[in-house]
């Protein structure tokens, strides 16, 4: 509360008859394992998390998974996250591969299991899942965020009650934390994803690789996700009419059903031409072939004989580092955010904090072509034309 006088943190100390560490809370002593390892530092600064979050009183706070209060075996959160991560890892699966979510979950379980990871399941309450939140917000993740990890975390005990790990009272309680309103908390807000400024991209363009000036060129003219054009394969673009037609193996609202199909006119279908594949399975935007491709003109444009130290060299059996067989998010943007250095450098005259707001206001994120893309369709072609290339199934998106 304003003015309340700042709580004064109780210290971590040894209790010399047990060799145990303990701290005094309210005048009751809490046990927290034995002195000085990782484990009972752990848990110092879990149970001084939920002594802060009530306000420095001591209310029943919870012991951990083993102590004399408990009777025989309890499920841990270790054990409940090891359990759900292993489901995780068969549920969310596109294509063979696991999605997303699965990196999604586990980031979000990460201060969950670092606070509470010796707890029994059925201890953990809303003043637990609120120290979680406060750790989240500490390491200065954005509200949105923060409420969908939080979701995440809900999501994992309500696995738990539906597969009877854990008793219902535990997600009723956790269902009880309100998610953190705009305006009503000291919380980092998200910044809005923005088309990328004209004046940023054709200097962009003439300094990436072919490939990514290609996917560029695509975004800007259909519309498409990142991942959308990041996965073309020559065997999923129909080109037998005027208009092609590129429908994606797998795309992000699949899950619900819906069909995704991609129109490329004359501009998108020139940019995308050059890279189509003789493999159909073979991915259009290949890092690998590409560089295949760059080694072999090389060679073909080279005016001096090759040494026999050259001629009689063999490529390595397993290299640390080669390139895949199609771009991912990381690559993709990295290649972008590379060119974007070096088409704007920072002056001369900046100190290091002033060179580093220049570079983030100078570069720019694949997904903020597909803005530009609906910027674009929205005053040229109305919002429904907008919504139906985008793929959106509800204007409101589009709208956005």
């Amino acid at each position: 509360m304003a003015g309340s006088k700042p709580l004064r943190i109780p210290s971590y100390r040894l209790h010399k008859p047990t060799g145990r560490a303990v701290v005094r809370l309210n005048g009751r002593d809490i046990y927290l394992g034995t002195h000085g390892t990782p484990a009972s530092h752990a848990e110092y600064q879990r149970v001084i998390a939920e002594w802060i979050s009530r306000g420095g009183h001591y209310a029943s706070l919870v012991q951990p998974t083993g102590s004399a209060s408990n009777n025989g075996h309890t499920l841990s959160i270790d054990e409940l996250i090891l359990a759900y991560m292993e489901h995780a890892k068969a549920y969310y699966v596109k294509n063979g591969e696991p999605t997303g979510e699965v990196q999604n979950i586990r980031e979000a379980l990460r201060p969950l299991t670092t606070s509470y990871g010796r707890l029994s399941v059925d201890q953990f309450g809303p003043t637990a899942l609120k120290v979680v939140r406060q750790a989240m917000i500490e390491a200065g993740w954005c509200r949105n965020h923060i409420n969908a990890q939080v979701h995440r975390i809900r999501r994992v005990f309500r696995w738990a009650v539906e597969n009877e790990l854990a008793p219902p009272s535990t997600l009723h309680g956790l269902l009880s934390v309100s998610p953190l309103k705009r305006g009503r908390c000291n919380v980092r807000e998200s910044s809005p994803v923005t088309p990328v400024p004209e004046r940023l991209i054709e200097p962009v363009l003439n300094l990436v690789p072919p490939p990514i000036a290609a996917m560029i060129r695509l975004q800007l003219l259909t519309g498409m996700r990142p991942g959308e054009v990041m996965s073309i394969r020559t065997c999923d673009v129909d080109t037998s009419a005027k208009l092609w037609a590129y429908r994606p193996a797998t795309h992000k609202t699949e899950h619900h059903g819906r069909n995704r199909v991609i129109y490329l006119g004359p501009k998108a279908q020139q940019a995308l031409q050059p890279f189509l594949r003789a493999d159909r399975e073979a991915f259009v935007f290949s890092p690998a072939f590409a560089m295949e491709t760059l080694w072999r003109n090389r060679r073909a444009e080279r005016r001096t004989p090759m040494t026999p130290s050259q001629a009689s060299r063999t490529r390595k059996a397993r290299p640390e580092w080669k390139p895949g067989e199609s771009y991912d998010r990381r690559s993709y943007a990295w290649a972008i955010y590379r060119a974007c250095d070096r088409a704007f450098p920072p002056p001369d005259d900046l100190n290091e904090e002033e060179r580093r707001q220049w570079r983030r206001d100078h570069r720019w994120s694949p997904n903020q072509l597909r803005h530009n893309a609906a910027t674009r369709l929205r005053r040229d072609f109305g919002l429904e034309a907008a919504r139906v290339v985008l793929g959106h199934s509800s204007a409101d998106v589009t709208e956005i």
